[in-house]
């Protein structure tokens, strides 16, 4: 077996360990500023490919027609894509025996694009799984190999999903990278009837609000942390919120100090518990520092005059 693979993320790293000994390339996206200082910092996968001693490339472009004929000379037998960042282009799909294959975090049709595991979390579904695909010049378009399915977690984030379906998805890669290699594999099409698109997160999306209802905003909270986090807008100024519970309290004035020991605030007719939160330019704290060192009181109300 002969693999190129390409990823970046840290959902393609167990994948990439599972088949390590069958790749003779690994491409990533290049290196990126990063942290307070701005130091350019290696993906996650390449970190990793370079611990396992497989070289690694980091085209800007990875459609350019050079890089497309040097992936031609290696002879792979396929392409095994995760979580990489870039489209790959027709010419560049071909340059492998058979193709490219990608391991994406959703039940195809549903939640093509690059948030899906996201999206899946923010609409409240209870299941999700890795979609293993033939890859095409479409988004997520090509004919199924197989899929994985797993309950998703009622307060489970999207970080603590991405890990699981990372471990997921590098099982299923090692069972079926042998007939892959071969090209002895099923094809499904799938069906354009149930297909969605889960676009990428926009900031707006990330600030919640008293007033919604309390699942809609918690789901949101699980969906995007730990990236890129949400925010709660408040009299005491914006607190970005790292931890958040769903609290089965009734409550008639959204915004209102309901407990502060734990921090509950009422959202909606119901209640999150804020266990830890960061105030803007200050460190991360409990729910309860940040509101004792505000003095709130029970019975206070956190909405701003904006709202």
């Amino acid at each position: 077996m002969n693999f190129v693979y390409f990823g970046t993320s840290e959902f393609a790293v167990p994948p990439l360990v599972a088949i390590a000994p069958h790749v003779c390339l690994v491409v990533s996206q290049p290196d990126r500023p990063s942290g307070r200082g701005l130091k350019l910092t290696p993906s996650p996968v390449k970190q990793k490919a370079l611990e396992l001693g497989i070289k690694v490339l980091t085209p800007e472009k990875a459609r350019d027609s050079e890089f497309v004929e040097f992936i031609q000379s290696l002879e792979a037998d396929a392409l095994i894509v995760a979580a990489y960042g870039q489209i790959l282009s027709p010419a560049l799909l071909a340059a492998a025996k058979n193709g490219g294959i990608n391991l994406h975090g959703s039940i195809l049709p549903m939640y093509r694009g690059a948030a899906a595991i996201q999206r899946a979390i923010q609409n409240g579904d209870l299941e999700t799984g890795v979609t293993l695909m033939q890859m095409s010049k479409g988004m997520d378009t090509g004919d199924i190999i197989d899929i994985v399915r797993t309950p998703i977690g009622s307060d489970e984030t999207y970080g603590e999903l991405l890990t699981r379906l990372s471990q997921l998805a590098a099982i299923q890669i090692a069972e079926w990278a042998e007939r892959i290699a071969s090209g002895n594999y099923p094809r499904k099409t799938q069906s354009e009837e149930w297909a969605t698109y889960a676009s990428k997160i926009e900031r707006s999306e990330t600030e919640l609000y008293f007033h919604e209802p309390e699942h809609v905003a918690y789901d949101r909270f699980r969906a995007f942390t730990p990236s890129p986090a949400c925010f709660l807008n408040t009299c005491k100024g914006r607190i970005k919120l790292s931890q958040v519970r769903l609290r089965a309290v009734d409550v008639e004035q959204p915004g209102t100090v309901i407990s502060l020991s734990p921090l509950l605030v009422g959202v909606g007719t119901g209640a999150l518990e804020l266990v830890a939160l960061q105030p803007e330019g200050k460190p991360k704290m409990s729910g309860e520092a940040w509101a004792n060192g505000q003095r709130i009181k029970v019975g206070d109300s956190l909405v701003p005059d904006s709202q």
